[in-house]
């Protein structure tokens, strides 16, 4: 099975020519442009599309898509989710991680105390930040994603994740 990864959607409508808006989760936001391919969510399937053109303009980043060339066509494309397959992604570097590989791996103190799983990350200033939500309880915690001093190890096949943190904090 394909696995597809989410970077964006469609977000609305630029100008009569069929070109639309996009809400880029890619770190620099017109780096979704670069994937000439993308697959939208519709009607609860993944359709390949292809990329015509796309460009950072002003705060947003838009794109026209073929075959979607006029603005009632495009139109369809409002809240379609916008994903490229997994292989199409760049390799990392050891001990670097794309974020929706992290998402829902189990979180385990240096001592064996489970705090949950991963539900999401986001960024701050300094550091990253993982939003772990305990299952049983409902406890959300915010664990700072520093490697070496809170995250001790990572085992993306065993779904595990261990780290230095207190779990009363």
């Amino acid at each position: 099975m394909e696995k597809y990864v989410v970077l964006g959607r469609v977000s609305g409508l630029f100008g009569v020519k069929g070109w639309v808006k996009i809400f880029s989760h890619t770190r620099q936001r017109e780096d979704i442009v670069n994937y000439k391919r993308w697959y939208l969510k519709m009607a609860g399937e993944w359709q390949e599309v292809e990329i015509l053109q796309g460009q950072k303009h002003g705060k947003t980043v838009i794109a026209q898509i073929k075959d979607y060339e006029d603005r009632d066509c495009s139109a369809k494309l409002i809240d379609c989710e916008i994903a490229v397959k997994r292989e199409e992604l760049g390799d990392l570097e050891p001990d670097e991680y794309y974020w929706f590989d992290l998402e829902g791996l189990e979180v385990k103190c240096i001592d064996g105390t489970s705090l949950g799983k991963i539900e999401r990350l986001f960024e701050t200033g300094s550091n990253d930040v993982m939003v772990v939500k305990d299952e049983e309880g409902g406890k959300e915690r915010l664990v700072p994603f520093i490697q070496g001093q809170v995250i001790k190890n990572i085992d993306l096949e065993a779904g595990e994740m261990q780290v230095d943190w207190d779990p009363e904090f």
